[in-house]
């Protein structure tokens, strides 16, 4: 972990920390667009929902650091143990399964990084023109489907909301831009919920990536930064709940968080150039997740017996096999085979590894691992007319999210989802929605 005295050396790291945010989050620049749509006729009576994710935010952050006003929030409303993420528990698959109810099998989105047959190129959260291209997205988003109804849509930088899916976009939204201060997209936020009503967004998705940050530099156990972050990140939070309180409209908030964290070792990252053959198949790693795509001509058991033989510290399996998967996956996009680390190590290429040799770190944060391990839990806590007051659940898969979602807008839920309503639906107050 950086000490406080050694932090004039975060100059130099902005290079690695890049190279692991492209394997573990997003990336992308900055841009604004917006409509004049109106929202329906029948809309005028239906409800208000805010869906914020906290990137990279572990299920035990609250119980750890007791941030009064997310702490105020969940007491007089409702929380679950722990969200459980879909594999591999990366950025921009979780976040559109929150989003869509679909597994990354199903909705296509399936990392941050993958290849995509349908578009015979390597899809990957660097590249803006990819991820404004609708075709990588399937599924229907909460977003769609409220539009779908008539309501009109907002987003500041919530992931998926920045390509044309089905022919539909947020009516009101903002193309990524990590330098965009929380204060900025808290106000508005604010500025959205004040606009007439024939014009005022239903569904408002936000999204903050300070503990992801954090966590990734100076991995989840490094106690003084995180509180800091945490605290600073709370005190918006709490500025957005006062604002809503003073609004008197049927606002609800669902906070969730995408994945957890999990502290390594610099000496347990696994140099990816080690089971790469350009001649034989295409590599894509996801750092907690290698796809081995072959090439034309390549017989994929040979390549499956070849990479066998390097097994250290990771395992080799044909996809259908893998363990981490909670259904056998059926996406042609994922490749015949998945090489998995074991728990604690990852992959990255030999120059980030040379890298952190020169620098004080020594532990990290990372993310991607099986879904069933407790560090790659996120968050999932409601607050609002719609939910009960006081009252928990025990842990809780992030597919069921969604169907929640369209309940409380009035929406059809789609019948293809792998959500479902009486997993999550028990939180609702059955008297307003």
């Amino acid at each position: 972990i950086y000490t406080m005295k050694r932090w004039d050396s975060k100059y130099i790291l902005v290079l690695f920390w890049g190279l692991i945010a492209l394997l573990s989050c997003s990336s992308i620049v900055t841009s604004k667009h917006s409509s004049t749509s109106i929202n329906s006729k029948d809309s005028s009576n239906k409800p208000y929902l805010i869906l914020i994710s906290l990137d990279g935010f572990r299920w035990d952050y609250v119980e750890r650091f007791k941030p009064p006003n997310l702490s105020n929030f969940i007491k007089n409303g409702v929380k679950a143990e722990s969200l459980i993420p879909a594999f591999p528990s990366k950025t921009y698959p979780n976040h559109y399964t929150i989003a869509t109810g679909m597994y990354p099998d199903k909705h296509e989105l399936l990392g941050n990084i993958f290849y995509s047959y349908k578009n015979k190129t390597t899809y990957t959260t660097a590249n803006r023109a990819m991820v404004e291209d609708g075709s990588y997205y399937g599924g229907s988003p909460i977003w769609v489907q409220a539009a779908k109804a008539g309501l009109i849509t907002a987003s500041y930088f919530y992931p998926g909301t920045e390509g044309y899916i089905n022919g539909y976009r947020p009516e009101y939204y903002y193309k990524y831009d990590g330098k965009i201060k929380n204060e900025i997209r808290i106000a508005q936020a604010i500025k959205w919920l004040e606009l007439p009503a024939e014009n005022r967004p239903h569904l408002i998705t936000l999204y903050f990536s300070d503990l992801d940050d954090m966590g990734h530099r100076y991995g989840p156990n490094a106690d003084s930064v995180l509180k800091k972050t945490l605290y600073d990140l709370d005190k918006n939070l709490g500025h957005l709940f006062k604002q809503i309180d003073q609004l008197a409209l049927p606002v609800n908030i669902i906070i969730v968080s995408d994945h957890g964290m999990l502290e390594i070792p610099d000496e347990q990252y696994l140099a990816v150039e080690t089971i790469e053959n350009n001649e034989l198949y295409l590599t894509i790693n996801s750092g907690a997740i290698v796809s081995i795509h072959p090439k034309d001509g390549a017989q994929t058991d040979f390549i499956f017996n070849a990479l066998k033989k390097k097994e250290k510290h990771f395992k080799v399996y044909k996809t259908e096999e893998a363990p981490e998967f909670e259904h056998v996956p059926k996406n042609k996009d994922w490749g015949p085979i998945q090489i998995i680390p074991e728990i604690g190590y990852y992959f990255t290429d030999e120059k980030s590894i040379a890298f952190m040799k020169t620098t004080p770190q020594n532990v990290s944060g990372v993310h991607g691992y099986d879904p069933r391990l407790k560090e790659m839990h996120g968050i999932f806590y409601a607050n609002g007319p719609a939910f009960k007051k006081g009252y928990t659940i025990p842990s809780i898969k992030n597919i069921h999210v969604y169907p929640v979602m369209c309940k409380i807008l009035g929406l059809e839920i789609p019948n293809d989802i792998d959500g479902q309503l009486n997993q999550l639906g028990k939180v609702l107050n059955n008297d307003k929605r």
